[in-house]
């Protein structure tokens, strides 16, 4: 979830510590000091009186500053700040109970004391599958560790690691080509693992910054900003869900080698050594500098390898750069960039109707994303739901095994040939047409003609969906849909479905109706509304061209009435006529619909359809 969608969830208090966190930054004239006080000067009270939108940019501007402090509190040593960091940042935990967080980090507790048993074990073992020359990294590692921590109890001071010590640990670390998990395993292998009180690790996230808690939810939340600012702390530098992704496409004897580099057990199924080299947190950049190569590849085969790897496998063609390393780098802002696009690939309808059909053809997906994901949720599969732990249909699909695709495609009657993930988000991208094919349907709110179409939605939904699709037909038709402007003139009483601003002061409002019941006939109720908008919009100096009124159909009555009123410029549109008009309009040399056309009160499809068509 977005920083911004989370504020906005969250009351003043829930945001103190994060707004103290970039205010004690500020106070510290960041290096984008200039920006930060061009957003700040609007307000005379600092950062909490600003919108969430520009909190959100200022922490932008401060976020290498931030990354900064938050590495510095890892000299604290008793905070287990790693393991807590592995933890939020693993793809699903942007969104966690209390209750949940809790039982992560006991699970993960447990854990880390079972691998170090296994650790320990193995220094003793010589038949241990440990190679001697990783048997000798760990050693040298550990014994400067335990040097830097307790040296200075040797002068009577209280044992703890210098920052000094801590940068000299991290290069040594790296030079030895050690994973995050060897790290932190021979870290707690000399500083007991104790299992702090919950309340106490939600505090401390939450005073560094890192975190947001909702004391009336209960509820933890990490923005997507800060995962991925937490991410690059951790020297992690993609997502998990993209590192799988890449995984995937390696041969098995290669993930082999990978485990046993970094002490995973090879007798592990493929996919559970690809999902070990994940949690051990090996460099991305380090697997696709080395690991992944045959022995004695020079520097052109290790380029070529990557660039067959990148336009066969992930569908990236010309990856820039002309070196190894910038090859990888190209490759590592490409899933950032991926991450960071609030774009799902298909529509959030689609996404919904995919999800669905996967239920329908694999009941057992439901649970493997909530294990996969570590969701608390019993049932998980929505659309809405996956978008907010930054989950999109790809990353769902990456998931399912071939067998399970395979079978997947061919009970929806999806296309065989070429890639298996790309043909099927293929054939979900078309549910906004689908709806549009059933925009009248909507609009009489035929739940069963629509679940036979192929679409399933709750009845409470359609008539913002009705709403929706009239938007699109609008906007397809040339109008200027501003949304802007809507919300501006909006009140909590006065709440108009759409807009159409047509330049120099001047809009047309737009009312969408559904009905049940053959022929809309609150002519009395709407009128109210109307006018109530149309006194909104000329107290806002807006000149009025007309108010136009979308519903499947209209009683002779209400169209009476409307005729009678003299007080708006009123006229009635069907959906079927407005979904013709759009139809035609596609077709005619016309790039902006004339709206003079709207001039009956209702308004005739034929006569449209002519002018159109001229």
């Amino acid at each position: 979830m977005k920083l911004e969608k989370i504020l906005d969830k969250l009351g003043s208090l829930e945001k103190n510590s994060f707004i103290k966190a970039i205010d004690n930054i500020i106070s510290k004239n960041p290096k984008n000091i200039k920006e930060i006080n061009t957003i700040l000067s609007s307000s005379n009270k600092g950062l909490k009186s600003v919108d969430n939108q520009n909190i959100s940019k200022v922490f932008a501007l401060t976020s290498n500053e931030f990354q900064q402090n938050v590495k510095c509190e890892f000299q604290e040593i008793t905070s287990q700040l790693d393991i807590l960091i592995d933890i939020i940042i693993r793809d699903g935990n942007c969104i966690m109970k209390q209750d949940w967080f809790s039982r992560l980090y006991e699970i993960e507790i447990k854990q880390i004391k079972n691998k170090i048993k296994t650790l320990n074990a193995n220094f003793e073992n010589d038949k241990s599958d440990l190679s001697e020359s990783r048997k000798r990294d760990y050693k040298i590692y550990k014994s400067c560790l335990h040097t830097a921590y307790y040296n200075d109890q040797d002068n009577n001071r209280e044992a703890k690691i210098s920052s000094d010590e801590l940068s000299i640990m991290l290069t040594l670390s790296k030079q030895l080509g050690l994973s995050q998990e060897e790290i932190k395993l021979i870290n707690y292998s000399i500083l007991p693992v104790i299992k702090l009180d919950i309340q106490d690790v939600i505090k401390s996230l939450k005073n560094i910054g890192v975190i947001f808690y909702s004391n009336k939810e209960n509820t933890i939340y990490i923005a997507d900003e800060m995962v991925r600012l937490l991410r690059k702390i951790r020297e992690k530098e993609i997502a998990e869900k993209f590192y799988r992704r890449t995984l995937k496409l390696l041969r098995e004897p290669i993930i082999n080698q990978i485990s046993k580099d970094h002490n995973i057990d090879r007798k592990l199924s493929y996919s559970q050594k690809i999902e070990e080299i994940i949690k051990e947190g090996v460099s991305f950049t380090d697997l696709l500098l080395s690991d992944i190569y045959k022995p004695g590849s020079t520097v052109t085969d290790k380029k070529k390898t990557l660039n067959e790897l990148c336009e066969k496998g992930l569908n990236i063609s010309n990856l820039k750069g002309s070196t190894l390393d910038d090859k990888i780098s190209s490759l590592i802002e490409y899933f950032e960039n991926i991450e960071r696009d609030e774009k799902v690939g298909i529509s959030l309808d689609g996404f919904d109707k995919l999800l669905t059909e996967l239920n329908l053809s694999l009941p057992d997906l439901n649970k493997q994303i909530r294990v996969q994901f570590e969701l608390q949720d019993e049932f998980v599969l929505k659309a809405d739901f996956l978008l907010d732990y930054n989950i999109k249909p790809r990353d769902i699909l990456d998931l399912i095994t071939k067998e399970d695709r395979t079978k997947f495609i061919k009970d929806n009657s999806i296309k065989q040939r070429g890639d298996d993930i790309l043909n099927i988000l293929e054939h979900y991208k078309d549910v906004e047409n689908l709806y549009l094919e059933n925009y009248e349907n909507v609009g009489y709110r035929n739940l069963n003609l629509l679940k036979e179409n192929g679409i399933i939605i709750k009845e409470s939904e359609l008539g913002l969906k009705f709403e929706e699709l009239t938007g699109i037909i609008l906007k397809g038709i040339g109008f200027n849909v501003d949304d802007v402007l809507k919300s501006q003139l909006n009140t909590k009483k006065d709440m108009m479905d759409i807009l159409l601003n047509l330049g120099n002061q001047e809009i047309i409002i737009v009312e969408c109706k559904t009905s049940k019941e053959r022929g809309y006939n609150k002519f009395s109720s709407v009128s109210r509304q109307l006018k109530s908008y149309q006194n909104l919009a000329l107290k806002n100096n807006l000149r009025i061209v007309k108010i136009l009124l979308v519903a499947p159909e209209f009683s002779d009555d209400f169209v009476t009435d409307c005729e009678m009123d003299t007080e708006m410029n009123l006229s009635l549109i069907t959906s079927s006529t407005l979904s013709n008009i759009y139809d035609a309009f596609k077709s005619s040399k016309y790039t902006e619909f004339p709206h003079v056309l709207f001039r009956d009160i209702v308004i005739n499809e034929e006569r449209i359809l002519k002018a159109l068509s001229k």
